[in-house]
């Protein structure tokens, strides 16, 4: 059996009453727990007449709960479909219309406004979470054990979406096989044991807070102390209980501004870890500097899980993400896919079992993004050192990480380009101390017309998620371009750096 939840069962406990959750409240989810309670959601699914390969979208904020349904999604060989709980209406039709899922479990407010949703058609089963609630997923859980279902190590496990330049949100099939090899990968790299306790503050609709950190735990039975979100100064209070620490670069930057981190506080701690978006090496020394602990600097994608990590035991290079773990193949290739050698700058490719077999729907994509020996096209650029250490200088595809949050500007443009009042805008990316990279958006009005600054920060707050909208719009009487017309982000980006 290839399943998923047969992956991660393995490496429970054989106390099943060893604490998996450990809430900040004091109340703990327990691995026993664990297991009857994904059971009991799976029984109900598959009670609602739910099929191998149907889809369950969820859009909650983060609890165990959702963890219950993710693993029952995995044991009945469902699709387990993650929302990015920020995303308003036009975002979630869009990804509801295009996963066609079976069940949604969402929030009471957009349980009770989902006729506002522009959907094409009908989703059989909606359900909140809250178990007050008439409709409550909670209801359909039903008692006994729940036979896992037998699949493939292809079969798709989740769908997960990352929008592409284009600004249409393309869906990403991740296998059992993607998600389990790299969780193998992943624990054995780090070095995860049944005596660590991880501190997880990171949201769990994201490849790093639902695979790779829950991944960890699951295979070597370790414990999580979790945390709603990320709160530095709920953080350093919650680190003396704790051995491993994952985040994104703000967290950490938002550690070293804070007066209470030391190295008092770190008695147990074993490994910072950090991905989702580039770590400065200014925050990488002072982190040092102030802890004694040199941040653990890794890369992956949503397509790709993890790729590459700075070793556990060895030198960990600031602003280098490490060497490709373990069964993945990495590339630098030129524009012709000519590989290049040590220090040379290119494209990079991977190949593995680590990466997804297809785009949602979208077979052209797929082919596009995949060369003849199916090394998968990242859209990154970067070189790889004389001692086998990957460097990542910057990306193909236009896109803004902020806050370890993907952002395409393509998607911000074409709403800001929708009012009447504006001729044309271009969104870069700035860098940006506390998030990486901040939302910046350059905005040409047509004649005859006024928008402030305020007014459209606040028109795309109405359509789009907080993290999408920029921080600064900035007008201009034009864009610079090149001889083929093509707007110079690149002189953007200089100019108002």
């Amino acid at each position: 059996m290839g399943n998923l939840y047969l992956t991660y069962r393995e490496g429970f406990p054989k106390d099943l009453d060893s604490t998996f959750i450990e809430n900040t409240d004091g109340t703990i989810i327990s691995y026993g727990e664990l297991e009857e309670e994904s059971a009991k959601y799976a029984n109900g699914l598959s009670e609602l007449g739910l099929q191998p390969g149907d889809r369950v979208s969820v859009q909650l904020d983060k609890s165990h709960e959702v963890v219950f349904i993710y693993l029952a999604c995995l044991r009945a060989n469902l699709i387990f479909h993650p929302i990015n709980t920020a995303y308003k209406e036009n975002e979630l039709s869009f990804l509801l219309n295009d996963a066609k899922p079976s069940v949604f479990i969402c929030e009471k407010e957009i349980y009770e406004n989902i006729s506002f949703l522009n959907l094409e058609e009908s989703i059989s089963h909606v359900f909140t979470l809250n178990p007050a609630d008439h409709e409550s997923i909670q209801s359909i859980k039903k008692e006994g054990d729940h036979e896992i279902v037998d699949c493939s190590p292809d079969h798709t496990a989740a769908l997960l979406y990352s929008s592409g330049t284009t600004g249409r949100p393309k869906g990403i099939m991740l296998t059992h096989g993607n998600i389990g090899s790299n969780a193998h990968a992943l624990k054995d790299a780090w070095g995860f044991s049944d005596d660590d306790i991880l501190l997880h503050s990171l949201p769990i609709y994201h490849v790093h807070g639902l695979f790779v950190a829950l991944g960890c735990v699951f295979l070597s039975g370790s414990k999580i102390l979790w945390t709603k979100s990320f709160d530095a100064e709920q953080a350093i209070e919650l680190l003396p209980r704790c051995t491993v620490m994952m985040g994104v670069p703000t967290y950490y930057t938002r550690l070293v501004a804070s007066k209470d981190l030391d190295k008092s506080c770190l008695s147990k701690m074993r490994l910072f870890i950090s991905g989702s978006a580039p770590l400065l090496e200014d925050t990488f020394i002072q982190f040092y500097k102030k802890t004694d602990h040199h941040i653990l600097e890794r890369y992956g994608m949503t397509e790709t899980n993890i790729i590459c990590s700075n070793p556990l035991n060895g030198e960990r290079k600031p602003e280098t993400v490490g060497i490709p773990l373990k069964d993945i193949l990495l590339r630098i290739v030129d524009d012709s896919f000519n590989s290049l050698e040590i220090g040379e700058i290119g494209h990079i490719q991977v190949r593995g079992p680590n990466v997804f077999n297809s785009y949602w729907n979208l077979p052209e994509k797929t082919k596009e993004d995949f060369t003849s020996d199916n090394y998968f096209n990242t859209g990154d650029k970067g070189f790889v050192d004389k001692d086998g250490y990957l460097s990542i200088v910057g990306r193909t595809k236009d896109m803004i990480i902020s806050g370890g949050l993907n952002v395409y500007p393509k998607e911000v443009e074409s709403l800001i380009d929708s009012y009447e009042e504006v001729e044309e805008s271009a969104v870069i990316g700035l860098a940006d101390k506390d998030l990486g990279e901040s939302v910046t958006a350059i905005v040409v009005l047509n004649a005859n017309f006024y928008l402030s600054e305020d007014d459209i920060i606040f028109r795309l707050k109405e359509d789009m998620a907080g993290f999408k909208v920029p921080k600064k719009v900035i007008f201009v009487d034009d864009l610079p371009r090149n001889a083929m017309g093509k707007v110079q982000k690149n002189i953007l980006r200089d100019k108002y750096q």
